[in-house]
């Protein structure tokens, strides 16, 4: 089972697309908490939906529960816990919502997790994607960059 992991900060559409096509992924999984953010241009939920249709042909799913919550994610950005706790909190966080057996694994077969962050070092999508290949044994990881 391959799954990828994907930002789109720092990218212009054409890299973006490109590298999804590149992969070859069928369903682009977003795990952000806010999907509709003017700050996401193309990556904005309705945009994105159309562009993976029409230029990779692939599906959109987006799913909250890979998602941080709320207050993780405020206490990180405003800098009141750094990466590592965050890093335990949000592991902790979805061993107990245990993503392993309510996440589809169809679903993240040949797929990519989408978050914001350019880089998967300091990103939640990562520890998803690491959390489910422990899990399940048989994923391979790419970080599309």
């Amino acid at each position: 089972m391959k799954l990828h992991t994907i930002g789109f900060t720092k990218k212009s559409a054409e890299k973006f697309f490109g590298l999804l096509k590149e992969a070859g992924v069928t369903t682009l999984v977003d795990v952000r908490l806010n999907n509709v953010s003017q700050l996401s241009g193309f990556a904005k939920r309705d945009d994105l939906k159309y562009f993976l249709g029409e230029i990779c042909g692939a599906q959109y799913a987006h799913r909250i529960d890979l998602a941080p919550t709320h207050d993780m994610l405020d206490d990180y950005k405003k800098r009141r816990v750094d990466w590592a706790t965050y890093e335990e909190q949000f592991v902790e966080l979805i061993k107990n919502r245990r993503i392993e057996d309510t996440v589809p694994r169809e679903l993240l077969d040949n797929a990519v997790l989408l978050c914001s962050e350019p880089t998967a070092h300091h990103c939640h999508r990562r520890l998803v994607a690491e959390h489910l290949a422990q899990q399940w044994g048989d994923v391979t990881v790419s970080h599309l960059t």
